[in-house]
């Protein structure tokens, strides 16, 4: 698998487009975390509010415990403040729904913070690497093997803009026509450069 080229020039490039697109990531990566926190901080009212709710409930039920030991009355005073006490579990679930509610709200901030800028870049990148990886790989497999330059001839027809091909030859079509071996190898190695390939040595 060839990952980068071997041109100089393309090679550098590649590597810094690497390079950015990994800063790039760090970044936001960075900038979503501290945008989770920030938005998590905003969790400790709801701790507060669930604590409260947690003391309130357990001092008004230990407080109806006491009481049901009263003579008399100790049996009303029980259930009054055992009912008052579900006052107490109301606002803990309000705690607990309010944090739970703010920890999606931060887990879907920062994702949103780390995807949305880096998403659209990774696609391109990747787009690119990928398209470059595949097609120079297979383009060294002929140069490897020893193939004729007539594919890379064909395909620089093909691809390369016209005023390329004219640098080559005025007749570029009617040349690889001819088989005229040298026009053809020129044209090859222009297709080989575009790709950022080293060109093979001469067999």
């Amino acid at each position: 698998m060839k990952l980068y080229a071997d041109s100089p020039g393309r090679r550098t490039r590649q590597l810094l487009s690497d390079v950015l697109v990994l800063l790039w990531t760090g970044f936001w990566a960075y900038a979503g975390r501290q945008v989770h926190d920030v938005v998590e901080g905003l969790r400790a009212p709801a701790d507060s509010i669930t604590s409260a709710g947690r003391s309130v409930g357990d001092a008004l039920t230990g407080a109806g415990e006491q009481a049901g030991r009263i003579p008399l009355v100790g049996e009303q005073l029980r259930d009054w403040l055992t009912q008052a006490a579900g006052s107490g579990t109301t606002l803990q679930q309000a705690g607990t729904s309010m944090a739970e509610t703010v920890d999606q709200l931060a887990l879907g901030l920062g994702l949103a913070t780390v995807l949305v800028p880096v998403v659209p870049v990774l696609v391109v990148w990747l787009y690119v690497r990928v398209r470059f990886v595949r097609n120079a790989t297979r383009s060294q497999r002929f140069i490897d093997a020893g193939e004729d330059l007539d594919l890379f001839a064909l395909r620089a027809m093909a691809t390369q803009p016209m005023r390329a091909l004219a640098r080559v030859s005025d007749d570029p079509a009617g040349a690889w026509r001819r088989q005229d071996r040298e026009v053809i190898r020129r044209l090859a190695l222009l297709e080989l450069r575009h790709q950022g390939l080293r060109p093979p040595r001469d067999r």
